[in-house]
């Protein structure tokens, strides 16, 4: 997520970075429905069609990973699979860099997707199934993906910068021995076009629209993409579904969700054995990102921002639980 400080709304910011686009001026008032996590999204329309622009600090992102990622969702495009889809700027560009007064930052806009989110579904048999299928075909297309010029970082970059940002903070002798356990531990696993490649990291419900026209998924936010074992993003889907479904019914919609995805992508039983390594890179990589998110204080803080601050501690607790514990 980003530092805390750009967590506030900003219209004034918001409405300078969507120049750059065409825009139905009377939309504006859409804006109301921001939302700011790892980037800020704000809602507006033009020629009565709802488009989300993204934007985030240039000090918070990495231009080469958000032009790889770009270049990853043209690729599914072309495939036709269910995907957002970019909007250029007046001057063609997917990633507009540009200066304000709250510094320099990167912005794009995408077009909305159809359908609805995932949880906002009853998360039948035949949706969940489509779920896994959605996620098998995206490994599927990304194995046999070759990135044109830029290219995602990988799952060992990201231990490598973790190392980096907590070997600058005191007590994170812990944290620090759970990625190095991590690096060792993946370090033995082979890699294959059929169990390592981009993954989206984040196929959580928040991210996958059903449209029941179509009975099919769409799928967003790419932005935490990397290189990785595809049975990342298995875990990660799966356990987003346990938040969504009741406990008593999970086992059997698990076994929807792998039956969709082995219609498009097979996965060994030895791959899935990693899941519970890849649940402790998540719970670090998740710690990790809060740790140098709310490291600035304020005085004042607004209610809001205390109460954020007091849930992200307990999340980081929670993360922390099998730190440096033997794999």
């Amino acid at each position: 997520m980003l530092k805390l400080k750009y967590l506030f709304n900003n219209v004034d910011l918001a409405e300078m970075l969507l120049r750059n686009w065409e825009y139905d001026n009377q939309s504006l008032d859409m804006f109301k429905y921001y939302r700011i996590s790892s980037n800020a999204i704000y809602p507006f329309q033009v020629h009565g069609k709802t488009q989300l622009l993204r934007f985030s600090p240039k000090t918070e992102k990495n231009g080469d990973n958000i032009l790889a990622e770009l270049d990853f969702i043209t690729y599914l495009r072309s495939k036709q699979y269910g995907v957002l889809e970019t909007v250029v700027s007046k001057n063609g560009k997917e990633l507009v860099e540009t200066r304000t007064p709250w510094g320099e930052y990167y912005a794009s806009v995408f077009k909305r997707v159809a359908g609805k989110q995932l949880n906002l579904t009853d998360l039948s048999e035949d949706i969940i199934f489509c779920y896994g299928k959605a996620l098998g075909k995206l490994h599927q297309l990304s194995s046999e993906y070759n990135p044109s010029k830029y290219k995602r970082w990988s799952y060992n970059d990201v231990l490598n910068w973790i190392y980096t940002i907590l070997v600058d903070f005191p007590n994170e002798e812990s944290a620090l021995r759970e990625t190095k356990l991590l690096q060792d531990y993946f370090a033995d696993i082979p890699m294959t076009k059929k169990t390592f490649g981009l993954i989206h990291y984040d196929f959580e419900y928040d991210n996958v629209f059903y449209d029941e026209n179509t009975k099919s998924c769409n799928i967003i936010d790419f932005d935490d993409s990397m290189y990785h074992w595809y049975v990342m993003d298995i875990e990660q889907s799966l356990t987003s579904l346990q938040d969504c479904v009741h406990p008593e019914m999970y086992q059997q919609k698990k076994q929807y969700f792998l039956d969709g995805y082995r219609t498009e992508f097979e996965i060994s039983d030895d791959m899935m054995s990693l899941i519970p390594a890849c649940r402790r890179f998540a719970n670090l990589y998740g710690y990790a990102r809060v740790k140098i998110s709310v490291q600035d204080q304020w005085d004042n803080e607004p209610e809001w921002l205390k109460d954020l601050r007091k849930n992200l501690s307990e999340a980081m607790k929670e993360d922390a639980l099998c730190f440096g514990m033997a794999m």
